[in-house]
């Protein structure tokens, strides 16, 4: 059904353009008309007309101020004009309002039925193309909970790849680099509400999940997770770096705010935590934090920065900068690092007030502090021993550059050794298999030994063969094998027999399908061959 508006001010144009389109579209049209100006801008509030006849000449206001105005508030009518006058001023300007047809008068039928038909494929093209978005905004809005919860999980549990972390930003639209954590916990675990428990308020949560995550919508331009027991975690973008007092004070008003509507509509007894703004990749330090405030405070809100969760420092002591650095290390970032590790060590140098001894003690920290994450981080072999150097050289240093250039160096290498990730000692495994192989492939080697040997499962390590050796285990063995073989051959002095044990074959008949099967020759054929040589 279309919404039809005839505007004209003579009646004997309008009756005649309801008979035609009645007659000629039966079923397809609600007509509404108006004789004036005003009158149809008016109608067009109410009717919100599909397609529009316009005369030009109407009393007061003109047919091109009523598009114009009309259009104001709706912005997806059809315009066709209508007019006596074949006037170059009028047809420019209604061109410009994006009018679809300039009609002169008198119009017969079949131009109307034209006009008209051409006006309802636009009115077609434009509901197809208002479907087709809204359905793929219900398709991404249903998905929406499962891109957030996938970011969410990633950050927290530290099983994201950093080009993971990029889709997930490009999906939902994050900007910045910076974020702060909350967690919305019903309190089904608190001492005073024991009866509950935790595993009826995580159901409780759970059920309300939906409308939970629409309230708090409301408060937060926010990243929402799933319940993870009877918690919400919930990430917030945040452009700078650290929040103000005032920025904190509101924070936590729409915390409270938020808290209270969750229990007035639906009957969850919520408290809040809220950790520090973080770099995205380093959010489960805020996490940890927003849970830590909870656990410091019987408050419906707690902020990190209000309880103090964590180490107080003194004054003067580059708390950020810190933070900087080690969120820069566990970015990989070495150029970062590196800025940041020197401006610390500035710091300890020229305001700290510390001795030479302490800034020994601090480069040693931080520097074993980088090692960690990148032990921690995985696929690096600690060795006890590995660090022995490290308190002698430092020690040995009277002169704070000197000092200086071994904590840039070592952070360094620390980023170094994290961006160089689980690869290296794969590949140190594999040459060592391949080592091993070279010097004992007349002995009994299956994959099964050698995967045993290297600690790794069978399929692993052969992919990992495969991937970095370009050829399987089996066909490398079975190359150098047969390689051996044929050198063996041209020893006239060497019985079949033995040359098939020399080269790891206790059947001489399979050694000889094998040599064929590589070589296209049995192993006697290419023994002559060489003779003939």
């Amino acid at each position: 059904m279309y919404r039809v508006m005839l505007a004209d001010d003579e009646g004997i144009v309008i009756d005649s353009l309801r008979y035609i389109i009645e007659k000629s579209f039966p079923g397809e049209c609600e007509i509404e008309t108006a004789k004036t100006g005003r009158n149809v801008i008016e109608l067009a509030e109410s009717f919100r007309p599909d397609i529009s006849f316009m005369d030009i000449k109407m009393p007061g206001i003109n047919g091109i101020e009523a598009i114009r105005e009309i259009q104001k508030f709706n912005s997806k009518t059809v315009f066709i004009v209508l007019t006596a006058y074949d006037k170059f001023d009028y047809a420019k300007e209604a061109i410009n309002l994006g009018v679809l047809e300039y009609v002169n008068k008198p119009f017969d039928k079949e131009k109307i039925e034209t006009v008209l038909r051409k006006a309802m494929d636009e009115v077609d093209k434009e509901r197809n193309s208002r479907r087709e978005k809204l359905e793929i905004k219900e398709k991404f809005e249903t998905i929406m909970p499962i891109i957030e919860t996938g970011l969410i999980q990633n950050l927290l549990f530290h099983t994201h790849f950093q080009k993971d972390i990029d889709t997930y930003r490009s999906l939902l639209g994050i900007i910045g680099k910076y974020a702060y954590m909350m967690v919305i916990v019903n309190d089904g675990d608190l001492p005073e509400n024991q009866m509950r428990g935790a595993v009826a308020a995580s159901l409780e949560l759970q059920k309300n999940y939906s409308d939970v995550r629409m309230i708090i919508e409301n408060y937060f331009n926010c990243i929402i997770g799933s319940v993870m027991g009877n918690k919400i975690p919930v990430l917030v973008p945040y452009e700078k770096d650290e929040l103000s007092y005032e920025k904190r004070a509101e924070i936590v008003e729409q915390a409270s705010k938020l808290g209270k509507r969750l229990n007035e509509e639906l009957d969850l007894r919520c408290r809040i935590g809220i950790g520090s703004v973080r770099m995205i990749g380093s959010v489960s330090d805020s996490y940890s934090e927003a849970l830590t405030s909870l656990f410091s405070t019987s408050e419906k809100v707690a902020h990190a920065e209000d309880i103090r969760v964590g180490c107080e420092y003194e004054d003067n002591y580059p708390v950020k900068t810190e933070k900087e650095l080690f969120e820069a290390i566990s970015a990989g970032n070495v150029q970062l690092a590196e800025e940041k590790a020197g401006r610390f060590f500035e710091w300890m140098r020229t305001q700290s007030g510390g001795s030479l001894s302490d800034i020994r003690l601090k480069i040693l920290e931080f520097v074993l502090r980088a090692e960690h994450i990148v032990y921690s981080n995985g696929g690096h072999l600690y060795r006890f021993n590995g660090r022995a150097e490290y308190l002698p050289e430092v020690c040995s240093m009277e002169n704070p550059e000197s000092l200086k250039i071994w904590f840039i160096e070592h952070i360094d290498r620390a980023v170094i050794m994290l961006n160089s990730g689980t690869g290296v000692p794969s590949e140190d495994i594999i040459m060592k298999a391949k080592e091993y192989i070279d010097k004992h492939y007349k002995e009994d080697i299956s994959l099964e030994s050698m995967s045993c040997q290297t600690d790794i499962s069978p399929y692993y390590f052969s992919k990992l063969f495969k991937h970095q050796i370009g050829v399987t285990f089996i066909d490398y063995l079975t190359n150098l094998r047969i390689a051996k073989a044929k050198e063996l051959l041209r020893n006239p002095q060497l019985s079949m027999k033995e040359i098939c044990s020399e080269v790891g074959y206790n059947n001489p008949n399979y050694f000889s399908r094998i040599f064929k099967k590589s070589t296209g020759m049995t192993p006697t054929e290419y023994k002559d061959g060489e003779k003939e040589i």
